[in-house]
Parts: C-alpha cells; sequence; structure tokens
C-alpha cells in the first residue's frame, strides 16, 4: 500500500495515509525508544477505506536502527 497506492488485500485504490505522531505520555502511533517524546519513532499508518486493511511503516532508516539498539 505504501508503494503503489492500492491494497493488498481488495485490490482498492480508496488509501489513507496517517501519519504518525508523538504525543503527551507516550501518546499517538509511536515506538519509545527512549524516557521523553524526543526519542519516540513515528509510526506511518496505510488504511484501505474500502475493506479496514491497514499497515504501519517506520518511513526513516535511523529510527529503525534505534529501534534495533533498543530491543
Amino acid at each position: 500500500m505504501k508503494t503503489n497506492g492500492k491494497c493488498t488485500k481488495c485490490n482498492s485504490n480508496d488509501i489513507v495515509k496517517i501519519p504518525g505522531r508523538a504525543g503527551a505520555y507516550a501518546s499517538g502511533n509511536n515506538i519509545m525508544t527512549g524516557m521523553t517524546t524526543f526519542s519516540a519513532v513515528l509510526v506511518t499508518r496505510y488504511l484501505c477505506c474500502s475493506c479496514g486493511y491497514s499497515e504501519e511503516w517506520i518511513d526513516n532508516k535511523r529510527d529503525i536502527e534505534k529501534i534495533r539498539a533498543k530491543y
């Protein structure tokens, strides 16, 4: 869905990109790699509005390395 804009389950083109965010008390769509929101890795969601299937992606290579180091 991220690369071709098409749902992998139903082949619909009705895809919505929901950007990750980090709010107070680790709220939002993120993965915490430290104690503060400054260490949050944002997770972008892609949602098919036809069937409800969703995918989550980490868009930044540095963020993937931060997660690998922590976990």
